[in-house]
């Protein structure tokens, strides 16, 4: 195995390597620490395919990375046997999203596979549309969704439509660590691509079909068109894709006042009005929040660089205060409607299923019980929603009706396979339609909900470990937890372990063990007394590991009060092992 120091000299003295990237590397020559950042790995595939910081080396998001992981992606497809096979293309406003998109297509052309490539940044869920639409075996994605500016990624998603899971996400990476040399990557120029038909350029056409499609999920017209004049909206894409989807929507369906925050509608990969362009960030709505108190808006809406997360703030009557829906308030909100409204017209089918991640509310448990639905839990990462979907589709069982996680994504609708903050931005507003019709705004939907069906609340610690030394504490903690596993967190009993790794979930007093259910994965799950609950999962994005917990409380008031003390609890079991 090469040492980082010869791969570093290698990429300043290969001819492959452009001029502008030795130059990049030759400025760091003598920072040491920082060439063993940049090489001392290849960047991995993690639950959203590759994420990392923009640079050269092998351990950065460049060209050159991207040109393998393409090449790697390349060399799976043609092992499938397949007799015409093409891949979608779609990237968002981040830097080098562009040059990233086009190397991957005119690799993927220099290897006889078509790829389809839109003309400029368009939202996740609309690439994962594309690839269903187009027929493709494929697709990537260019971006590095709500990660800080300096951040950008490639996403892989399969012919279903969501990013790839197995076999495929362990074919492909094989393929990737098979390529011992960059210089084994294909690539040709975009002018031969074109002319041999391999490079096609896509936009307009997917676009209204797309939009077409998320309209379509729309369940009462009537109650829009009654109270579009009643209704005031404020949102932001954030420098991101959800300027034209969203503002084209929301037209089309007639809301009469709809305030886009003029400092972020265009797209810009310096993301300047924000540190973090994250709708989970307080910071991030700070101009939002601003036009809505000028505006006096019912709901306050962000949706993330590449549009798959929606972020809310919906206006309390009573107080005259904008309150936060976490991502689990706000896919329950749309939950409870969604399903309320098709109750009503009769259309739950004997078979209804929603699904959720690992790590979301219960709140959604108790959504899909009450309306006669099977909930299914998935492990995090949309991609496994989008693959219950389609073993619904291959089975013949099961209607999809509603998915989410907790980070702010969810799906109505099959048409894509991925969160789609376009279609959640579109339905939300028309539940504050519907709602305002009763004489109600969309915080007093939430609090007749917990008033349904039980205050939960649920919180997130994030330990942010970089580095090589970051990830052997992370893995510590993980280890530490597994082995030696607490008998209770802040008074709640633990009654039974998960253990994905292992594929076991134990009951704790009487030791009896049953398989998961779930693929193989690095996360721990602790079901405690009183529906309360901790989760423990390395992040799959960035070099951090994520605590999730929850409980039920009796008032919002308690239910804040039983989540901070679990939350102290947990953050002192997992430094017990750093």
């Amino acid at each position: 195995m090469q040492d980082y120091k010869e791969i570093y000299q290698e990429w300043l003295s290969n001819p492959y390597f452009d001029e502008e990237t030795k130059a990049e590397l030759k400025a760091i020559e003598n920072d040491e620490n920082e060439i063993k950042e940049r090489f001392y790995k290849d960047l991995e595939f993690g639950t959203a395919g590759l994420r990392g910081i923009i640079g050269a080396g092998t351990n950065r998001m460049n060209k050159y990375v991207v040109r393998r992981a393409t090449q790697g992606l390349a060399n799976y497809i043609k092992k499938q046997g397949r007799k015409e096979n093409a891949v979608a293309i779609a990237y968002d406003s981040r830097h080098g999203s562009i040059e990233f998109s086009r190397e991957a297509a005119l690799c993927l052309a220099a290897n006889g596979i078509k790829a389809y490539r839109f003309e400029s940044l368009r939202p996740t869920p609309e690439l994962s549309f594309a690839v269903r639409e187009l027929k493709c075996i494929a697709g990537i994605n260019v971006t590095a969704s709500h990660n800080p500016a300096n951040y950008n990624g490639y996403k892989v998603y399969w012919e279903d439509g969501a990013q790839f899971t197995p076999p495929h996400d362990k074919g492909v990476t094989e393929e990737v660590l098979a390529i011992k040399n960059m210089d084994e990557c294909l690539t040709m120029s975009e002018e031969a691509a074109t002319e041999a038909g391999l490079y096609v350029t896509i936009g307009k056409e997917i676009d209204d079909k797309y939009i077409a499609n998320v309209e379509a999920a729309i369940l009462d017209k009537d109650v829009i068109k009654e109270m579009q004049d009643k209704i005031k909206i404020v949102y932001t894409p954030l420098h991101g894709t959800g300027h034209v989807p969203v503002m084209r929507v929301m037209k089309d369906l007639g809301f009469a006042h709809v305030y886009e925050v003029p400092e972020q509608a265009e797209p810009d990969g310096d993301f300047p009005t924000v540190s973090y362009p994250n709708p989970e960030s307080k910071a991030a709505f700070e101009l939002a929040l601003k036009l809505g108190k000028e505006k006096d808006a019912d709901i306050v809406l962000a949706t993330d660089p590449d549009a798959d997360r929606l972020g809310v703030y919906v206006k309390d009557e009573k107080s005259g205060e904008y309150i936060p829906l976490t991502g689990n308030m706000s896919a329950s909100l749309l939950c409870e409607y969604v399903l309320s409204r098709r109750k009503e017209r009769g259309e739950i089918p004997d078979d209804g299923e929603v699904v959720k991640s690992i790590v979301s509310t219960n709140l959604i448990d108790a959504i899909a019980k009450a309306y006669g639905c099977k909930l299914i839990e998935v492990l995090t990462g949309f991609k496994w929603i989008g693959r219950v979907i389609l073993e619904n589709e291959t089975n013949g069982n099961g209607t999809y009706l509603f998915g989410m996680e907790e980070s702010y994504g969810c799906l109505i609708g099959t048409y894509c396979r991925d969160k789609d903050a376009v279609s959640a931005v579109t339905s939300l507003c028309e539940a504050a339609a519907y709602y305002k019709k009763q004489g109600m705004s969309l915080w007093d939907a939430m609090l007749a909900m917990y008033e349904k069906y039980g205050y939960y609340k649920e919180d997130i610690i994030s330990m942010e470990l970089s580095g090589i030394e970051g990830l052997e504490k992370i893995q510590k903690i993980l280890t530490g937890l597994r082995e030696n596993a607490p008998s209770e967190f802040a008074g709640f009993k633990v009654e039974k372990m998960r253990d994905y790794q292992l594929d076991y979930i134990k009951d704790m007093e009487t030791g009896e063990t049953c398989p998961t259910g779930l693929p193989k994965s690095n996360v721990l799950y602790y079901e405690l007394t009183d529906n309360a609950w901790v989760c423990a999962r390395p992040s799959g994005t960035e070099p951090k590991i994520k605590f999730y917990f929850g409980a039920k409380g009796k008032s919002l008031e308690d239910a804040d009060r039983i989540v901070a003390e679990l939350g102290a609890a947990v953050k002192n079991e997992a430094e017990k092992f750093i």
